[in-house]
């Protein structure tokens, strides 16, 4: 389709000359006499260009550029006038006009004019349209993907910047929930002020109040000063409760305060602050089923969830692993000051077919691990870990010992095979069992296996 152009030229003749002119050029032109006919002519179909008369009765051209630029804000528009003066021409430029016409002038300059015009509209739109491609359908800050589940995060993520609403990322544990909290805040209108992290399941019970709220001197023993609270720190900025599902009941209830009112109180102290801080919260675990079992309050769980986002794990975007791995490749050639191997399709094949339990945080310690110890130029799929060259079943079925077995003994191996795998980390052990953090201590106690996963010394 042929650029479409509208003309605005109180001058009989001119317009017909003009009209002539570029309808014989190939574009699509319409011809007006006033502005207000202009404008009306943009409302109902948006032009690629405007070539306006600057002197026309009722309306110049330099308001019905301002007028036409509300109405279309991408369009070119090129003003004429016969009284060219250094300071029209500024002051058009300063008003969105990409050229201006001084009459008189002939064909060929007015179809230099306008082609110019509409080669600078196109590479605009091409240019916008390739920064969103660049950055929305393959990364986000360093959130990588461009799988389809990666593009309804990256929509909602896009979203949530400019907002103050409180944000819940669900997800697995390492699929990238603090990297999605930090760039919400860094491209957002807090990125000036502190981003605040409290790792909810990590806290001490007695301590979580303190930690949050902030304590005076001699609230509690060991309180040997007053100390401001993570919502007090991040005033101003945004506060990223992480593990927020760990949080015991009475916290919440503080919490649900906050929210609400935006006051805190420190522990031992009676005296509210008042504090403006954006809330984004995380888990791994499923809020709702807690809330049905009374370990989260419903309250507090709608406070949170104005503007869910849902992180896949690996497993489920396993198109995303070949743009993964070149970026961490990337990464770590810097980090490591060397040239790092590439992946022969092997190897890439025994990664899509390994369920990944710790997600994209597992695929860079893997990769940082294969680059350190590779000497060659070419990773194979023998060179591989032991855990990517097992083919691990389809389904979720458990086969049983001909002899039958022990369930103790069946919890004690699996609790094993978690420490395991998560290299001796309680918390990410907990998230591949399905357990809380409290319960999978409770166990390893019971069961007096150490965060290695050897029995007989406990914790």
């Amino acid at each position: 389709m042929k650029p479409e152009i509208l003309i605005a030229e109180d001058d009989d003749t001119q317009r017909l000359i003009l009209n002539d002119i570029l309808n014989g050029a190939g574009y699509r032109v319409t011809a007006v006499p006033a502005a207000k006919d202009a404008l009306a002519a943009l409302r109902d179909n948006p032009r690629d260009v405007l070539l306006t008369d600057l002197r026309m009765p009722e309306m110049d051209g330099l308001e019905l550029l301002r007028q036409a630029k509300r109405i279309c804000p991408e369009m070119e528009v090129v003003v004429m006038t016969a009284f060219a003066t250094v300071q029209t021409a500024v002051t058009a430029m300063k008003e969105g006009a990409s050229d201006y016409l001084a009459k008189p002038f002939d064909k060929d300059e007015l179809l230099i004019v306008v082609e110019k015009a509409i080669e600078r509209g196109n590479l605009r739109r091409e240019n916008v349209q390739l920064r969103e491609l660049v950055s929305q359908s393959v990364s986000l800050g360093n959130i990588i993907g461009e799988s389809p589940a990666m593009q309804r995060v990256f929509t909602i993520v896009q979203k949530a910047v400019p907002i103050n609403s409180t944000v819940l990322i669900l997800g697995e544990s390492g699929t990238g929930k603090e990297m999605v909290a930090r760039h919400i805040h860094f491209e957002g209108p807090r990125s000036k002020k502190p981003f605040a992290v409290v790792n909810c399941a990590a806290i001490p019970d007695a301590l979580v109040e303190s930690e949050l709220f902030g304590h005076e001197k001699g609230a509690f023993t060991g309180a040997e000063a007053s100390r401001a609270g993570k919502f007090e720190v991040a005033n101003g900025g945004t506060l990223f409760l992480d593990e927020v599902g760990d949080m015991r009941l009475d916290s919440q209830a503080k919490l649900l305060r906050v929210l609400q009112d935006g006051i805190v109180e420190r522990v031992g102290s009676s005296t509210p602050r008042k504090v403006d801080v954006r809330v984004i919260a995380a888990t791994n675990r499923d809020l709702k089923k807690l809330v049905d079992e009374g370990e989260f309050r419903e309250d507090l769980f709608f406070r949170l969830d104005v503007l869910p986002i849902t992180l896949p794990p690996l497993r489920e975007r396993v198109q995303d692993l070949p743009l993964l791995i070149n970026h961490f490749r990337d990464k770590l050639s810097k980090r490591l000051a060397k040239k790092c191997p590439t992946l022969a399709p092997d190897a890439l094949e025994a990664m899509r077919h390994y369920r990944w339990p710790g997600n994209v945080r597992e695929l860079e310690n893997t990769l940082e691990q294969l680059y350190i110890l590779s000497d060659g130029e070419t990773i194979h799929a023998n060179d591989l870990p032991e855990k990517l060259r097992k083919r691990e079943p389809e389904t979720g079925d458990i086969e049983l010992p001909s002899g039958g077995l022990v369930l103790e003994d069946l919890e004690q191996d699996l609790i094993r095979q978690a420490l395991a795998r998560s290299g001796g980390s309680i918390k990410e052990a907990a998230e591949l069992l399905g357990l809380t953090y409290k319960t999978l201590q409770y166990r390893l106690k019971k069961h007096e296996i150490d965060r290695k996963g050897d029995a007989g010394e406990g914790e």
